[in-house]
């Protein structure tokens, strides 16, 4: 019954004893609902991949399609279950794949925008939102808050679809792990002061620095235990439970003892991903990878599909100007954070490339994070239902509207050009996938009795020295240039990928073969190990 608890907001019975018929109709319901959404999220994939346009973005839309009368069950967001559940769920994921060394070459511009500049474009979208809606200012200085946290999922996904420079998507991801710790601390310190009624910078100060200080000891000391224990096990369905112990443990902890719980899931997550995982062998590592890889994934699907489930059509169009400005107040208080803080970055530090930060200010599209936070708003604030509608609103624009556009726009600053190396690759290709469909159309025709044998080995022959020729040229290209001496990141990344297709090809076929019996376990195993071994030395493409 944990499952009904999570997802079904409220029960039309009144509170009573439930009989066994009653709770099975519900959990009937409730299971046959999951797998209407299931299949919905399915459909979305293909059809976004088809399109290709944002995943998260189409949930959203499919979302706001579903009439909900056809669900068997009742179903909606809730706040306890993402702040619990997928909150840590998605912030371990992040945690345990960021390179410690890669953040570090850029964590002067994270702190700086997920310190300093969250509470400067907090406290302009609070100022712009009080005098522009006539929202009270405790409200404000709420919503402010809740709108300075950026949805990762939409900028990562619109950076698969156009390359960007490496350290950029670094400063991203890095600043969207900070932020929500450091937006969830002063949202604290606001329900603070609404619930006492009087607060002092004192008071301000020691919540803050207990909140940090406290969450990243609790996190250094769960995740150097966890390490401790991955020693002494090597088994990938044990060091799943335990990291899936230690993630939503770390969170639940943090809250009871009154830490930042975002931040020591984020500690927890980085000394287990970049320590942990050394003291396992290769094999339970990309367990451990593909696991987390789908926990988030799973998360962000029902997230964002019930984002678009929850908002009414009707109050969206009501409160889309209110909407609108909200979005154009987080986004000038995004650009005085940006722009300013960036420049004082480049007297002691590597200065930021202007067309960088322009994808920083684009990139700021709002997720289910701000909509969870706004459900768990004190019943007492002023106008907290009015809030909760423009908050909806405003996340469904920003997700539809910021998310198609994300894409087009970064690809119009021309972040990332594409190397010879590169190009050169693409024209071989090119050659190679033009001659080859060219050479089976030749057969059929020949099969069909339209084309005459001696025409049929005329022009096989001259697209098969195109190829021959093609390919000499990419052997050349691959054997002359190694991997780790390529011109740029791009090109490394390119024959990473290559490189993962055909070990991940190798590992289907040889699993295939074990499943008949016609390899001993000794020996595939063996060759598996090898494999995941490689797979772990290629960077993410």
């Amino acid at each position: 019954m944990v499952i009904r608890y999570l997802f079904i907001n409220t029960l039309t019975s009144p509170v009573v004893e439930p009989t066994v018929t009653t709770t099975t109709s519900e959990f009937t319901g409730l299971v046959s609902t999951l797998i209407i959404l299931l299949i919905v999220a399915t459909a979305v994939a293909l059809i976004t991949r088809r399109l290709r346009i944002s995943y998260v973005v189409g949930l959203v839309l499919a979302g706001l399609a579903i009439p909900k009368q056809i669900l068997p069950a009742s179903i909606g967001l809730n706040p306890e279950v993402i702040l619990n559940l997928f909150l840590p769920i998605l912030i371990f994921e992040a945690s345990i794949n960021t390179d410690i060394s890669r953040l570090r070459s850029t964590i002067k511009p994270i702190l700086l925008l997920a310190g300093p500049g969250v509470i400067l474009s907090a406290t302009i979208t609070a100022t712009l939102l009080k005098f522009g809606i006539n929202l009270a200012w405790i409200t404000a200085c709420a919503v402010g808050v809740i709108l300075t946290i950026t949805d990762t999922v939409s900028v990562i996904v619109a950076f698969r679809n156009v390359t960007v420079p490496r350290p950029l998507a670094t400063i991203v991801e890095g600043e969207s792990l900070f932020n929500d710790g450091i937006a969830l601390v002063l949202l604290s310190i606001i329900t603070t002061i609404f619930t006492k009624g009087s607060f002092t910078i004192g008071e301000g100060v020691q919540q803050i620095f207990i909140a940090f200080v406290g969450g990243s000891i609790l996190g250094l000391g769960l995740g150097y235990l966890c390490v401790g224990l991955f020693q002494q096990l090597d088994d990938a369905l044990s060091n799943i439970l335990l990291t899936v112990a230690v993630a939503l443990g770390t969170f639940q902890i943090g809250q009871a003892i009154g830490v930042s719980s975002a931040i020591a899931v984020m500690i927890a997550g980085l000394v287990i991903g970049n320590l942990g995982f050394r003291q396992t062998s290769a094999p339970t590592e990309v367990s451990l990878v593909n696991f987390w890889e789908y926990a988030a994934f799973g998360a962000n699907t029902f997230i964002f599909l019930l984002v678009g489930i929850e908002v009414n059509p009707e109050s969206l169009y009501n409160t889309a100007p209110a909407a609108l400005f909200a979005i154009l107040a987080y986004q000038i208080g995004r650009v005085v954070a940006i722009y300013p803080l960036l420049y004082l970055l480049s007297f002691f530090d590597r200065p930021i490339p202007l067309r960088w930060q322009h994808v920083l200010i684009l990139g700021n599209v709002k997720g289910s994070l701000s909509m969870a936070l706004t459900l768990s708003l004190p019943f007492g604030l002023p106008e907290r239902m009015q809030v909760i509608t423009l908050v909806f609103s405003t996340v469904l624009l920003s997700l539809v509207g910021q998310g198609l556009s994300l894409s087009w726009l970064v690809k119009r600053l021309n972040l990332s050009q594409p190397s010879p190396t590169k190009q050169q690759i693409e024209s071989l290709q090119l050659n190679l996938i033009a001659s080859k469909a060219a050479q089976r159309e030749l057969a059929s025709l020949l099969e069909s009795g339209s084309l005459p044998k001696s025409l049929y080995e005329e022009l096989f022959a001259s697209y098969q020295a195109r190829i021959a020729s093609s390919e000499h040229e990419l052997r050349d290209l691959y054997n002359q240039t190694a991997i780790a001496d390529l011109d740029n990141d791009e090109d490394q990344q390119h024959l990473w990928g290559i490189h993962r297709r055909l070990y991940l090809a190798e590992k289907v076929a040889i699993n295939d073969a074990l499943r008949k019996g016609l390899l001993s376990d000794d020996a595939g195993q063996a060759y598996l190990k090898i494999l995941n071994e490689k797979l772990l030395s290629l960077k993410d493409d």
